[in-house]
This record gives structure tokens, C-alpha cells and sequence, in this order.
């Protein structure tokens, strides 16, 4: 296989673009190697400048639940961009999406759009100090919620401790209101409750998608929201990756656990930039400009993203028994690949939820940020790197989700999983 084109390609943006990437985990670093530049995508595949074709379990990191370019979507897309790319004004569109996307959850009666799933958090979190007139927020380790400063923190010297800037450029008074409690460990929340009376919020990814495909267990997240309730403050679910991948009505169908802020994105946008953010019409009465609570973004709720997104949730709630195929064939995928990896003498974990799927190369189970480090990382790069060569494209870090679209079909997964067994053979014998 021959990849000259992208590492010539790779070349030329270093020298313009820090890194040579527009975000950080595309630079292959965690697995080494020159990340493939991609020329298009279309269904289950992408085709990168070098014309290496590739089935595709990464699908744009979520978004692209129907695959790549989608016919519905597509015209859908094109349809909006010949009325007009942006106005800055109210369009109906808009409130088609929202009607959608309210009838999927029962927690949300109001929602707002945005740009991105960092957006959505970061106006969450900000609508529940708001309307809690309180300043501290709780956060898990090993959850990413996007890159705004007071969510950018690492632990400090306790299991349940006020967070410290985990990158330059974040001022330590940004980050002192973040309290890093421990996933799945419900002591550690109670903990940072006992230390501080001023917290607004506790946000979670119920099913944690960056840290590795982690779900929270459902005797936590009851507890957690038991903990909240007592406490005054609101419980935000981040559902930026896992909102119609995991269910088509979100984490609180597959918990029982309802909470007062949902945010989302990704599917929602059906492959264009999109977040939002929703819940109680109490709460969310006070966001401007119905309340004081202040946000705003002159390309929210942008026409063509709003076109998009209607038109892959449009075809999912018409189409809601998919989600029971995407999941048979996520854990015939994993199940597959794991008693390979056994047969071979080759610890590894799996999980499934709904389209989304992990697996570490791990003794244990992976339970947390802590258990999901202690994987084999080297294992993992030399595995990635084996199944580009066989034709597959896998997230490039041990930290990230995989994702079944409905244009990967059974052969495609019979495919990967004989890839799987050639390239962990190699690595075997070394």
C-alpha cells in the first residue's frame, strides 16, 4: 500500500497548519505513522489522494449513521444551498429540527442549536449556573466535553478534588471551580459534594465515548441523580457522541435515569457542524432571550446544517428498527474480533451500544479513565496500523469509539474480522 500522496500531503500543511491538522488526534500521533488524507467518502468507504479504499468505522467521528454521502441527506443539502448558505434570521427549518429532536426525549421540552458539541456544553453549563446562582460544576475524569477552558482540567492530588488547567493558555481561576470526580465511582462524587455546597451541575457522558466506548453503570447514574435532586443541582447529560448512536432516545432509555440538561450534536447534524443543547422548560426559560442566562452565534441554527440534520433524524424515526441491526452487527464485529484475540492468546475487551463500539487490548475490564490507560497503547498502534494496510479504517487512538453505519453490511464485517485474525497473527510472531 502505498501512501507517498498523503505524506507529501502531510508535509505541506505542517508547514501552514499547526501540526498539520485542524484537530489533534487526526495527527496519528497515539499510533504513529502519517494520518491518510482523504480525497472522498461514500457509504461504508472512504478513498484517501493515494487511492487506498478503506471500510470505514470511524464515519466522520458519529455523524454519519446512514454513511457517507447519504442520497436523502444529500439532496437535502444541496436543496437548502440553493436558497441560501446563511441568513442571521429565524427560518422554519429550525423549528422542524426542534420538533424532532423534542419528540426523541422525554427530558427535553425546549432546545437551542448551535455550532458545535463544545458550544452546546459550555452553553449548558452556563445556563446551570444561571439558573442555580451557583458557581462549581463536577466533571469525570476521562470525559471529554469539548475543549472550553473550564472543562480543559486533570485531577489533583485527591480522587475527588478541585481540577488544575491540563493546557497552557487556561488560567488556574478558569479551572477552580471544576471538581474531578472518578466514572463510576459514586463515593468520589459524594466526596465533592462534601467539600464544596456551591455546586451548579455534575455533567456526564452516560456512555463515555472518549475515553474508549466506557458506559456508565445504570446503579451510578441512579445514585447520581439521586445525589443531584438532594443537592439542589442539576445533572447534565453530555450525549454530544452517543444522542441517536446508543439510542434514538437517548441515554435515559437505556438508564431510567432522566436528566435536567441533555447536550447534542453529531447525528444531529447529519455530517454538517451542528450542536444543541435541551431540557426542562423552567430551566431552560431562563437562557436570553426569555431570561438573563446570555448566549448567542450568528451561524446557529444555520439553514443547511438544520436541512442536514432534519433529513438523517427524518430517516432514522422512519427507519427505528436499524438501530437493532447497527447493534447485532457492532457485536458480531467485537465478539468476533475478541475470540480471535483469544484464540491467539490475546487479552481484549469489548462493548456495545447501539451503532457505537470499543475494545481495548486489556486484562480487565475497563470500568474508567484509570482501567482504559492501563491498555496495551503499543498493541493498539501496531493493530491500527495492520488494519490500514488490510483496508480498514479504525480510530487512530485507543480513546475513541467505533461506529457501524447502515452501509456497513455482514460481509463487510466477516471481512474485518479475518483482517483482524491476519494482523493480530503478525503482531503475534512479531
Amino acid at each position: 500500500m502505498s501512501t507517498e500522496a498523503s505524506i507529501d500531503a502531510f508535509k505541506k500543511a505542517q508547514e501552514l497548519i499547526p501540526g498539520g491538522v485542524n484537530s489533534p488526534v487526526r495527527a496519528f500521533k497515539s499510533v504513529g505513522g502519517t494520518p491518510i488524507f482523504i480525497s472522498e467518502g461514500e457509504g461504508a468507504y472512504l478513498r484517501d489522494i493515494d487511492g487506498n479504499k478503506y471500510v470505514d468505522f470511524v464515519q466522520s467521528w458519529g455523524p454519519l449513521i446512514f454513511g457517507h454521502r447519504d442520497e436523502s441527506i444529500e439532496a437535502a443539502v444541496i436543496n437548502a444551498v440553493k436558497h441560501g448558505l446563511s441568513f442571521g434570521a429565524p427560518t422554519e427549518a429550525e423549528t422542524e429540527l426542534a420538533k424532532l429532536v423534542v419528540g426523541f426525549f422525554d427530558s427535553i421540552d425546549k432546545v437551542r442549536f448551535v455550532s458545535s458539541g463544545t458550544e452546546a456544553v459550555m452553553s449548558a453549563i452556563r445556563l446551570a449556573r444561571g439558573f442555580t446562582h451557583r458557581d462549581d460544576i463536577v466533571k469525570f475524569t476521562g470525559c471529554y466535553h469539548g475543549h472550553s477552558d473550564a472543562l480543559l482540567v486533570e485531577a489533583g492530588s485527591g480522587a475527588a478534588t478541585f481540577g488544575n488547567p491540563s493546557s497552557p493558555g487556561v488560567p488556574a481561576d478558569f479551572t477552580k471551580h471544576t471538581l474531578l470526580a472518578e466514572y463510576n465511582d459514586i463515593q468520589s462524587v459524594k466526596k465533592c459534594f462534601e467539600d464544596s455546597s456551591d455546586i451548579a451541575c455534575v455533567i456526564i457522558e452516560p456512555i463515555a465515548g472518549n475515553m474508549g466506548l466506557v458506559p456508565a453503570d445504570k446503579e451510578f447514574l441512579h445514585e447520581l441523580r439521586k445525589l443531584c435532586s438532594e443537592n439542589g443541582a442539576l445533572l447534565i447529560f453530555d450525549e454530544v457522541m452517543s444522542g441517536f448512536r446508543a439510542s434514538i432516545n437517548g441515554a435515559e432509555s437505556l438508564t431510567g435515569v432522566k436528566p435536567d440538561l441533555v447536550t447534542l450534536g453529531k447525528v444531529i447534524g447529519g455530517g454538517m457542524p451542528v450542536g444543541a443543547f435541551g431540557g426542562r422548560k423552567d430551566i431552560m426559560s431562563q437562557l436570553s432571550p426569555d431570561g438573563p442566562v446570555y448566549q448567542a452565534g450568528t451561524l446557529s441554527g444555520n439553514p443547511v446544517a438544520m436541512a442536514a440534520g432534519f433529513a438523517a433524524l427524518t430517516k432514522l424515526k422512519k427507519n427505528a428498527r436499524v438501530m437493532t441491526v447497527l447493534e447485532e452487527r457492532a457485536k458480531t464485529l467485537v465478539n468476533g474480533m475478541q475470540k480471535v484475540a483469544a484464540d491467539l492468546g490475546i487479552a481484549m475487551q469489548v462493548d456495545v451500544r447501539g451503532s457505537m463500539f470499543g475494545f481495548f487490548f486489556n486484562d480487565k475490564p475497563v470500568k474508567n479513565f484509570s482501567d482504559a490507560g492501563r491498555s496495551d497503547a503499543e498493541m493498539f498502534a501496531a493493530f491500527h496500523a495492520g488494519m490500514l494496510r488490510e483496508g480498514f479504517y479504525f480510530a487512530c487512538s485507543l480513546y475513541e469509539t467505533g461506529f457501524i453505519s447502515t452501509a456497513t453490511t455482514d460481509v463487510m464485517i466477516e471481512e474485518t474480522i479475518k483482517a483482524v485474525e491476519k494482523v493480530l497473527k503478525e503482531i503475534k510472531n512479531g
